[in-house]
């Protein structure tokens, strides 16, 4: 199964336009998690007291795991998420608080290194950006730290397109000339 990942919220949005023609070349289920759709909790001590007390019972069938079990679960993984404020939407951030589970996608070596439990492989990281990405530490660089250290997802890759916006851009030309970047 293919988990895709949409942080996209405009209708014409470039960075979603970029995530279907990569979702158009693998092969294989697609199961869209369409964040704006998602009624995220909010993280508050009550909330993680509850979800200790599911995680130490073993209760990970829970719903409040659903978007965990289903990341621990893919073959493989595209987020599409737009460059907003230097790095990305907040749900995408939220989204990452839900899914971080420790037993679910994740778990501790006896010396305390994070040990991914996800099955994944391999992860896409798809972005647009009207201006410049001034680093792509900040969003893309955050997004291949979990997945790397957390998840042990060891291949990630980023498609992105930069520059949309700016006066003169030939916005057809610079997304036919995004491609996959080792990261």
């Amino acid at each position: 199964m293919i988990l895709f990942v949409n942080a996209c919220v405009r209708k014409e949005s470039r960075t979603l336009r970029l995530a279907k023609q990569l979702l158009a070349t693998l092969e294989g289920e697609i199961k869209e998690v369409k964040l704006e759709n998602v009624k995220f909790p909010i993280v508050d001590e009550e909330f993680i007291n509850h979800r200790e007390d599911l995680k130490n019972a073993g209760k990970y069938d829970d719903p409040m795991f659903s978007l965990g079990r289903d990341f621990a679960d893919a073959d493989l993984i595209v987020i599409a998420a737009p460059y907003y404020d230097l790095s990305f939407p907040a749900m995408l951030k939220q989204f990452f608080e839900q899914i971080n589970v420790l037993g679910l996608t994740f778990t501790y070596s006896e010396t305390g290194t994070p040990m991914g439990l996800c099955k994944a492989k391999k992860l896409y990281y798809v972005t647009t950006a009207g201006g410049p990405i001034l680093s792509d530490e900040l969003g893309f660089g955050y997004v291949k730290a979990l997945a790397n250290n957390f998840y042990g997802i060891d291949e990630v890759y980023q498609i992105k397109a930069e520059g949309l916006d700016i006066i003169g851009a030939d916005v057809e030309a610079i997304l036919k000339d995004a491609h996959i970047e080792r990261g």
